[in-house]
């Protein structure tokens, strides 16, 4: 199979002999992230955001999510979508709900979805499709989302469902490392970078457009820290927030600071921690992870990271 046509089988496999089936991307493609959970639980959208809320389906069973970059940005999203839909239904998959940036609800819809972090999986508020589909005999979804950037398109890929019905991508040819670390079922990636580089960015958080207040559902990245500040109650961290260039740095270092005080809030009130072990405050855009010349780069450098303050 050649590297343009690019690349990932998805095998099926059920009681009795598996099935294979092959799902090729329009274009060269890369694998940038991978996450994976044997147990875990996934609302699923099946209709538009509306009126402050938003119907859906929760999924339970074994978890695998995918972050793929596509095409040199000639692709529209429409392009992307098409021939992956096409191969599902092909391989006995119903969607059961498919929209475009507007008939989803735009940005507050985008925010109401599982999503790897940037900049490995990418997703422009003006130019994004979403599709969700049921399994053969119902075992299972896949969800799909797919945006673009100037310069590449990108794609995530969700399946849930029973362990030994669940469909398993493996690329086919060769698969860069992520661009950036991704947080896992198991706490690890976390912790090992802020014990050995004293630093980590807390990358699946997701704040309200345009606010300090942080979203709602659930954030490994807080869970991970929060095991680790109980199991450790010697431990201190502060959290720091970080903004892209636009707007004052006055306005900036404030907006960073409200942004980790609503993480420091978040893990005491919800995750339990003690107040103690957890301070916050902002530096708005003195400390960029990347250019802020380009929309990827700004996204970049919104962020709140964890800084060990404990010298022991």
């Amino acid at each position: 199979m050649s590297w343009t046509a690019a690349i990932s089988a998805l095998a099926i496999t059920a009681a009795g002999p598996a099935l294979a089936e092959t799902l090729r991307f329009p274009g060269e493609a890369e694998l940038q992230a991978r996450k994976t959970a044997a147990e875990d639980s996934l609302f699923l959208p099946n209709g538009p955001y509306a009126e402050g809320d938003i119907d859906g389906i929760t999924a339970e069973g074994a978890l695998e999510q995918t972050a793929w970059v596509v095409g040199d940005g000639s692709l529209t999203t429409m392009q992307i979508l098409a021939p992956l839909r096409d191969q599902l239904i092909d391989a006995g998959y119903s969607p059961i709900y498919e929209c475009n940036t507007r008939e989803c609800g735009g940005f507050d819809f985008r925010y109401e979805i599982d999503l790897l972090p940037e900049p490995d999986m990418h997703v422009n508020l003006g130019d994004f499709r979403y599709l969700a589909a049921e399994g053969p005999g119902g075992d299972g979804y896949v969800s799909l989302v797919v945006s673009r950037s100037t310069n590449t398109g990108f794609v995530q890929i969700t399946r849930i469902g029973p362990p030994e019905r669940t469909p398993v991508f493996t690329a086919s040819t060769k698969t860069p490392a992520p661009t950036s670390p991704v947080v896992s079922d198991t706490n690890g990636p976390l912790v090992e970078q802020l014990e050995a580089k004293g630093h980590a960015t807390l990358l699946d958080l997701a704040f309200r457009p345009g606010s300090t207040e942080l979203g709602s559902g659930e954030f490994e990245s807080l869970s991970s820290l929060a095991a680790y500040l109980k199991a450790n109650p010697e431990r201190t961290v502060t959290l720091v927030g970080h903004t892209d260039a636009e707007g004052s740095l006055q306005v900036n270092i404030t907006v960073s600071r409200r942004r980790a005080t609503a993480v420091m809030e978040h893990l005491v009130s919800v995750y339990g921690v003690n107040a103690a072990q957890v301070a916050a405050d902002g530096v708005g855009f003195l400390a960029p992870r990347a250019s802020n010349l380009t929309p990827e780069g700004r996204t970049q450098n919104r962020r709140v990271e964890v800084i060990m303050t404990s010298t022991q």
